[in-house]
């Protein structure tokens, strides 16, 4: 039961997540659809992390706690900032950096593992969780000091995050679990569109973040209030 609860949740975080994708930012849509894919995403990944524990599957439980971790820091960057949150928010940074070495002390034991693999995982994906996750952490912390973020670098956080997550549910699914398709499906190039779309969101979005910061700062240095 918990395995088909673990399932189906993943299905609906991947639809949902691509809907919010590719919705328009800030409609009703997007943010509908995202709310169902936090919530999907978390139920997926705990699970997951859950199944791995009482299988012994170290690696599997690492990679879930960093998803619940990444679609929980996406949501809470988006709500109103509250003095009580600042619990909260030590804690999950504690965690990123917690799983980010384990995940770099992962990646350095699957190097020597038969095949180069854990759980299915292989080494280079461990140094990539293990160097998102200390990157993750390390906002955290620059976040905590600075006392919250505010514009375009709050927008930046919260898009990373949350495609970052669907990206390694893609995987996860499509990469991950691509024996299950039917044969005619299981081209590698055909299953890593999928994978790939959620890292080229992230691109994309950062750079539209980037060039509208730009744009303001060029347009408040030249007019008459600033001149």
């Amino acid at each position: 039961m918990t395995l088909l609860v673990h399932i189906l949740a993943g299905g609906l975080a991947l639809v949902a997540g691509f809907i919010a994708l590719f919705a328009a930012k800030g409609a009703r849509l997007h943010r509908r659809s995202g709310r169902w894919f936090v919530g999907a995403m978390l139920v997926m990944s705990l699970l997951g992390a859950l199944i791995a524990a009482v299988r012994a599957g170290e690696a599997s439980v690492v990679a879930g706690l960093l998803t619940a971790y990444l679609v929980t820091t996406a949501l809470v960057t988006v709500r109103p900032v509250a003095a009580e949150s600042r619990g909260l928010d030590l804690g999950l940074m504690t965690l990123a950096l917690a799983l980010g070495l384990a995940s770099l002390g992962l990646g350095f034991e699957t190097l020597g593992a038969p095949g180069g693999k854990e759980d299915g995982i292989p080494a280079g994906m461990f140094f990539v969780f293990g160097s998102v996750a200390l990157l993750a952490g390390f906002g955290d912390a620059r976040t905590l000091r600075s006392g919250g973020l505010r514009g375009a670098p709050r927008l930046a956080r919260h898009l990373w995050r949350m495609g970052f997550a669907l990206w390694i549910a893609s995987a996860s699914f499509f990469l991950g679990q691509a024996d299950e398709f039917p044969e005619a499906l299981r081209a590698p190039a055909l299953l890593a569109i999928p994978v790939l779309v959620p890292l080229l969101a992230i691109v994309y979005w950062l750079w539209r973040l980037r060039i509208r910061r730009s744009s303001r700062g060029i347009v408040g240095a030249t007019s008459p209030e600033t001149a």
